[in-house]
C-alpha cells in the first residue's frame, strides 16, 4: 500500500507543480502573507474533492464498462505522452513565474479569485477527476482509496509549501533554470506513467 500511495502522490505532484495562474496567484498571496491560510485550504481541499470524485466516481464506473476502460487506459496514456511532451518543450524554452503585482488583501475577493482559479480551470479537472481517477482505476479496487490519498496529500504540501515557503521559493521560481529541471523531471514521470498505463493493456 506504500507503493500505491507514493505512486499516487507522485502522479499528482506531476500535475500540479507547473507553471499557472493557480500557483501563481498562491506563491503571490504568500509572498505578501495576505490570507494565506484560507487560500491554500481552499486549493487543498478542492484539489482533494475533485480527486475524491475522480478516484470514487469516474474510476469505478470506468472499471465497470470493459470497453471504457481500454478506451480510458489508451486515451490517458496518450494524454500523459503528449503532457510529458510539453514538459519537455517548456524544459528547452524555460520560462519564469511571475508573481509581481499586488496580492488581494480583502478575504472575500481572495478566496473568490482561489475558487475561480481552481473550478473554472479546465485542465484542474482534467488532471483531477478525468486523469487521475482514470489512472487510479488501474489499481485494484481496495488501492484506489490509497492512491486518492497519496495525490491528495501532494496536492496538500505543495500548496502549503507555495503558500508558507513563498518567499523562500520565489526566487527559485523566478529562475527558468529550475524550471528546466523540474519540467524536465515531469517529462520523465509523465512517460514512465504513460508507460505503466499501456504495460497494462
Amino acid at each position: 500500500m506504500e507503493t500505491v500511495f507514493l505512486r499516487g502522490f507522485a502522479t499528482s505532484a506531476a500535475l500540479i507543480v507547473a507553471i499557472g495562474a493557480q500557483n501563481a496567484f498562491v506563491l503571490r498571496q504568500g509572498l505578501q502573507r495576505a490570507h494565506v491560510l484560507p487560500v491554500v485550504l481552499v486549493c487543498a481541499l478542492s484539489d482533494m474533492l475533485l480527486i475524491t470524485l475522480g478516484v470514487a466516481g469516474l474510476g469505478r464506473w470506468v472499471q465497470e464498462h470493459p470497453a471504457l476502460l481500454a478506451l480510458t487506459r489508451w486515451g490517458g496514456a496518450s494524454f500523459l505522452i503528449v503532457y510529458g511532451l510539453l514538459a519537455a518543450r517548456r524544459a528547452l524554452r524555460p520560462h519564469a513565474l511571475a508573481v509581481q503585482g499586488p496580492a488581494v488583501a480583502d478575504l472575500r475577493s481572495a478566496l473568490a479569485a482561489c475558487l475561480a482559479f481552481t473550478y473554472l480551470n479546465p485542465h484542474c479537472w482534467l488532471d483531477t477527476v478525468v486523469l487521475l481517477g482514470s489512472i487510479a482505476s488501474q489499481e485494484p479496487e481496495g488501492a484506489r482509496a490509497v492512491f486518492g490519498a497519496g495525490a491528495a496529500s501532494a496536492s496538500a504540501v505543495w500548496f502549503f509549501a507555495l503558500g508558507y515557503g513563498a518567499r523562500v521559493l520565489a526566487p527559485l521560481f523566478e529562475r527558468p533554470a529550475a524550471w528546466r529541471v523540474l519540467d524536465g523531471a515531469i517529462a520523465l514521470v509523465m512517460w514512465a506513467i504513460a508507460a505503466a498505463l499501456l504495460r497494462g493493456a
